[in-house]
């Protein structure tokens, strides 16, 4: 039998209008966005239609994208999609956690706001940079940041793929990294539109915060498994605050992530939530993999005709 997780999407897919065919079509969907509001105080159903820029400010963009991607899975979940493990990249985990069983959605949307804010305060725009180095040694990369950080702040900050590793800090140490890597051969370095350099020692002060703020919350058992980015394995729910607290400051192994799951026997993956990042990464982790992905009607109806 064919094993299927869903993936759920990170900060930086977002885009203006995201889910909105989704949003006037179904009940559920609508549903969703009004628990949101609930909690939020604001319409985060008119702000992602109508205010690009707060889209992009870390403190929307968390639960834009959080609450988006949930009303996807309940939407799924309600056509009778079936499920057996779940995992998201940084901001996804949260949308995981609610798929799985582990956190109340609106819990996690007060969570995620404040996350949000937390990381904008400790990393403000500009304070850093994030980049993507392109079909490079492993090795080489780690050496460079390493021997990098006499200048600052600089470490690998997400392993998105063999071939693409996300590096990020101080600007200075950042840009040392990068002519130790030039001078390595290394010819593909994408600077990354990011807001701030996150999953690095610079998000500290947003660790902290998050502890205290996680320390409040209510967590359940889980219903579903759920791989979680820091240690790459299936998360318990004694294990969801300490990891959570970490997961903003420490790397995401995505590509590991992507292993454990494959080694439990699975063998599809879905994308839930805007864009398409995660089934990038995957066809280049694997090419056998069965990937899909909903993010709107068109691509639902694709979905939903192969089930």
């Amino acid at each position: 039998m064919t094993k299927r997780a869903y993936l759920f999407a990170g900060q930086g897919a977002q885009y203006l209008g995201m889910g909105r065919d989704l949003y006037d079509q179904y009940e559920i969907v609508r549903q969703t966005f009004d628990e949101a509001r609930s909690v939020l105080g604001y319409d985060l159903r008119h702000l992602i239609d109508s205010d690009e820029e707060k889209l992009n400010q870390t403190r929307y963009t968390q639960p834009a994208i959080l609450t988006t991607s949930v009303a996807i899975w309940r939407l799924l979940q309600e056509k009778g999609a079936s499920a057996d493990m779940v995992a998201g990249l940084s901001l996804g985990e949260y949308s995981a956690l609610v798929a799985s069983g582990a956190l109340d959605f609106k819990e996690a949307v007060a969570l995620v706001a404040k996350r949000g804010e937390y990381m904008e305060t400790a990393a403000p725009a500009g304070s850093g940079k994030m980049v993507a180095v392109l079909n490079a040694d492993l090795h080489i990369i780690e050496q460079a940041c390493q021997e990098a950080s006499e200048y600052g702040i600089v470490a690998a900050a997400n392993y998105n793929t063999p071939a693409q590793i996300v590096i990020g800090g101080e600007v200075a140490a950042v840009d040392r990294a990068l002519d130790l890597l030039k001078e390595a051969g290394v010819k593909r370095l994408i600077p990354l539109n990011v807001s701030g350099p996150f999953h690095t020692a610079l998000l500290e002060p947003a660790s902290k915060q998050l502890a205290t703020a996680l320390a409040t919350v209510s967590f359940h058992d889980f219903t579903l498994p759920l791989v979680g980015n820091t240690l790459a394995q299936v998360m318990t729910k004694e294990e969801i605050v300490p990891l959570l607290t970490r997961q903003v400051m420490e790397p995401v192994r995505f590509y590991d992530s992507i292993a454990c799951m494959q080694a439990a026997g699975v063998t599809e993956f879905v994308e839930i939530g805007p864009g398409a990042v995660l089934s990038g990464f995957l066809k280049k982790i694997d090419r056998s993999a069965r990937v899909h992905q909903v993010e709107n009607l068109a691509t639902l109806a694709i979905f939903m005709a192969e089930e």
